[in-house]
């Protein structure tokens, strides 16, 4: 299995002047991201997909030995479909901005990996993400509950041509491990209270 780790975003809902991916808790966010996957021992490969958005994201993935994997930045699915064309296996795939991931919470979302399905988006519900005074914009409804998008799917590569018209599955975990996605200025102020 490969990990990939969605790194080439402008970050533009942080409203920052630098890079959102390079906020510290403790260290700079992607890092405790790199670290959760490495410290898993479960993949074969870490690619770390950025873009011209993110350079010295790009140069900091570098320096700590994970392979970049550019794209033109022109959005996620965009750049995640890009990568997704030169890998044939199967694919855990997480957003960079998850800093309170870590290998146990790696270890359970690798164990829902079922080889026969395509795409399996990993939600939280919206009740708990409210528990934990957080927001999201991507819901949807699943198992009569409105759930959130984490930002982790696991993917069998070998089965996609498109992301279009994808079968997608999915699983609910409500964990604050994956429910922390940093999107606002308000989520890392609540991130460095915790």
């Amino acid at each position: 299995m490969i990990g990939i780790i969605m790194a080439g975003g402008k970050g533009t809902r942080m409203n920052l002047d630098s890079e959102k991916l390079l906020l510290k808790y403790k260290k700079p966010m992607i890092l405790h991201v790199v670290d959760s996957l490495k410290n898993s021992n479960s993949f074969s490969k870490i690619l770390a997909v950025t873009s011209c958005n993110s350079p010295k994201t790009k140069k900091l993935l570098e320096e700590n030995n994970i392979e970049t994997f550019d794209t033109p930045g022109i959005g996620y699915v965009e750049d995640l479909n890009l990568a997704l064309t030169s890998i044939h296996d199967d694919v855990l795939v997480t957003s960079g901005d998850l800093p309170l991931l870590d290998k146990e919470i790696i270890q359970k979302i690798i164990g829902e990996f079922d080889p026969k399905k395509t795409w399996t988006s990993i939600l939280v519900t919206n009740e708990f993400l409210i528990s934990l005074g957080l927001e999201s914009d991507y819901s949807i409804i699943f198992d009569d509950k409105k759930c959130h998008y984490t930002g982790i799917s696991l993917i069998n590569s070998e089965m996609i041509s498109s992301l279009k018209n994808l079968d997608e599955d999915y699983v609910i975990i409500d964990d604050k491990r994956i429910a922390f996605n940093l999107n606002s200025k308000q989520d890392y102020d609540l991130l460095s209270a915790a």
